[in-house]
């Protein structure tokens, strides 16, 4: 079976589990699994921020992220695309009390006019404080869409114009990394939390990193708690993550390169009406009219090829590491092969 639903159903490398079965583990609640505290020291200082911790995934990773920027009746301000608004069950007012004021940006990307014009007047209390924004690298939504780094550095001078927290959903920030011109360091110094995904295209099983600054991680043990994330001897799981960022960051410019390929294919055949431009490791296209979505997903599945229905027309294909080149070459071969 050919999977590309998502990166997300990678499995572990055998040198990745031959690292991890070496790893040393210990109780992380106490804080003394020995990897997890490696990992996260490795994390910060790859960012150039103060404090790290590991959770077990990206959404509990971000849910506690806006719990420590706001307070309750607050509200943050994202695309409306956005995978905090999306795809985290509501999290945002559930755990944090929190409303979202959805911004109409271009591919789940908006810029700094836009955040300045979301921005309800702080004096005006019939309205909600609004104390943070969002910004999602890559997009899911959006395509796998990229910021550029003057975009992220406009939108940090309005919130630090209008006193508001940063924070950066990493989902498949690597992804991003392998095809721009900055690094780490540079989004460290524009936002005040960041959660990098371990477990997408990276290859890990599980896991996130939450970074940030000082006074706003040192709650950040608490409220995981709260979550239900406290974890014991999980330095198995974040060896994988450490080994994942020594070795797997990257190889990522196949899987962004094969899904560069994969559009540029869609694009040459007569049965699709459009494919949205391809940066990372995500393709969204869309069906001509004349089409049967059933008809299609069948005859994929016929030839063991899964992939995902958005919803709106939407299709998405996303490479990932398990997606090798004969997979590739098979894919492209039965995309062309379709008949309506």
């Amino acid at each position: 079976m050919i999977d590309l639903r998502s990166d997300t159903v990678t499995k572990p490398t055998k040198d990745m589990l031959i690292f991890m079965q070496k790893c040393e583990v210990g109780d992380d609640v106490y804080k003394e699994d020995p990897t997890v505290n490696d990992l996260e020291d490795y994390v910060a200082d790859l960012f150039g921020m103060d404090e790290a911790l590991y959770f077990p995934t990206g959404s509990m990773a971000n849910q506690a992220a806006i719990k420590l920027h706001t307070q309750p009746g607050q509200q943050l301000v994202c695309d409306k695309y956005a995978h905090v608004y999306h795809y985290e069950g509501g999290g945002v007012s559930f755990n944090s009390g929190v409303s979202c004021k959805l911004v109409d940006g271009k591919r789940g990307k908006i810029t700094a006019d836009l955040v300045k014009a979301a921005i309800n007047p702080p004096d005006f209390y019939h309205s909600p404080l609004t104390s943070l924004v969002c910004l999602e690298n890559t997009t899911n939504k959006g395509g796998g869409a990229c910021y550029d780094l003057k975009t992220m550095q406009d939108i940090k001078a309005v919130c630090k114009s209008e006193n508001l927290g940063l924070h950066l959903d990493g989902a498949r920030l690597f992804n991003a990394l392998v095809e721009q011109n900055y690094t780490p360091k540079d989004l460290g110094k524009i936002f005040d939390t960041i959660s990098i995904c371990l477990s997408k295209g990276l290859g890990a099983p599980m896991g996130t990193v939450l970074v940030g600054k000082k006074e706003l991680m040192k709650n950040a043990m608490r409220v995981r708690k709260v979550l239900g994330g406290g974890m014991r001897q999980i330095g198995y799981m974040a060896g994988c993550g450490y080994y994942a960022l020594q070795y797997h960051v990257d190889r990522l410019k196949e899987d962004n390169d094969r899904a560069k390929a994969i559009g540029k294919h869609l694009e040459s055949l007569d049965y699709i009406k459009s494919v949205e431009p391809v940066e990372t490791n995500i393709v969204i296209f869309y069906l001509i009219d004349a089409i049967e979505e059933m008809d299609f997903m069948d005859y994929l599945t016929d030839n063991n090829i899964r992939i995902s229905q958005m919803g709106e027309g939407k299709w998405r294909i996303v490479t990932h590491l398990d997606y090798t080149k004969d997979m590739h070459e098979f894919t492209l071969d039965t995309l062309s092969n379709f008949q309506y």
